[in-house]
């Protein structure tokens, strides 16, 4: 019988590249500045991490199709390296198979790490690719602006939100986001934006302005995970283990039947849903302390909201415009296609 893995992996080093418009800079040389912080905070050498997964979701342009180039530009030499993608939950699916693999005893410490840069692309926004012959089929032309912008449109007919409330709701979103990258040094946009300028700011696909739409970054993050009694043995203390890491991926019910009305994101409630019972947690608004969510859009972080049973059904607008909301930071993009939820024991335990 599966019993899940909490509480059986640790993580016992990070590291981030400052993210941004890095033209001094190439994948190899992002995914070597989030390795080398993280070696260091670990406290390991090279030679202890046993495997490791590399995700990359729009990055082939660098990195191709293989596990190759992450391997060479780390120096991972004869471990066995993977390369996963899964849309914009590729994150999420390298810490997964990092994590599964301490977990299930295969490996003592292994790598998770992962990088884009998307400035090289050729593409302002987000490049093209495909999703298979199928869903180019049916979906041929759709983008994320347009895509988000259902969902706050689904959002508000289903909850009756006047126009003027949800805007200044997603507002409130960006604003907080840009306050709190005052505060990141390696954060890509690093002035605070006053509410008047986001409401002002142009309109991409109403009603999501030029402010509600996340800038497109080059950077990379890496995680090395083991076991608690490996940490302990490497004289760590405080430690901090996953308490659950899920993940769901929609068969495309949502798209091709009735059942779904666009007003929120069925696959995170799915993601929430298991990983708080594979945690432990039953009350995530007074038992959370720190929430990292998806806000590739600020719709999306204010469904997600809802989706994470943070706020009751259709009152995110109203809990966000009365300062009664749970503090929230930026995290990178995960698409509606594929959402995850991992929930971290730390000082204050996050859920992403």
């Amino acid at each position: 019988m599966a019993t899940g893995i909490k509480d059986k992996v640790a993580i016992i080093g990070m590291g981030c590249s400052r993210f941004g418009e890095r033209w001094d800079v190439g994948t190899d040389g992002l995914l070597a500045e989030a390795f080398d912080e993280a070696l260091k905070d670990a406290g390991i050498e090279r030679g202890q991490i046993e495997a490791a997964w590399a995700g990359s979701c729009f990055d082939r342009i660098n990195v191709g199709n293989s596990a190759i180039p992450a391997a060479t530009a780390l120096r991972l030499d004869g471990i066995p390296v993977s390369r996963v993608e899964n849309m914009c939950a590729t994150g999420t699916e390298a810490l997964r198979g990092a994590a599964y693999a301490v977990a299930s005893g295969a490996v003592d410490i292994a790598l998770a790490v992962g990088a884009e840069k998307l400035k090289d692309t050729g593409y302002g926004g987000l490049p093209v690719q495909t999703k298979g012959t199928f869903n180019d089929l049916w979906l041929p032309m759709g983008s994320a602006p347009g895509g988000f912008a259902q969902l706050a449109a689904g959002y508000r007919a289903r909850h009756k939100v006047s126009k003027e409330d949800l805007k200044r709701a997603i507002g409130h979103v960006s604003w907080k986001s840009h306050q709190n990258g005052v505060h990141s040094p390696k954060a890509h946009l690093r002035k605070a934006v006053s509410m008047d300028t986001i409401l002002g700011a142009p309109m991409i696909a109403e009603p999501l302005g030029l402010f509600d739409c996340c800038g497109v970054s080059d950077g990379a993050a890496a995680a090395i995970v083991t076991t608690p009694e490996i940490a302990r043995a490497l004289g760590k203390r405080d430690l901090v283990t996953l308490k659950a890491v899920q993940l769901s991926v929609s068969s495309g019910l949502e798209s091709t039947t009735d059942q779904w009305d666009g007003s929120y994101v069925r696959n995170t409630r799915n993601a929430a849903t298991k990983a708080y019972k594979e945690a432990g947690i039953t009350k995530p608004r007074s038992q959370l302390g720190l929430i990292e969510v998806h806000d590739c859009f600020s719709i999306t972080e204010l469904v997600t909201m809802e989706d994470l049973f943070l706020s009751d059904e259709g009152r995110a607008v109203t809990d966000v415009l009365d300062g009664s909301t749970i503090a929230m930071a930026r995290s990178p993009a995960r698409s509606m296609a594929g959402s995850n939820a991992s929930v971290i024991r730390s000082p204050l335990p996050a859920c992403a």
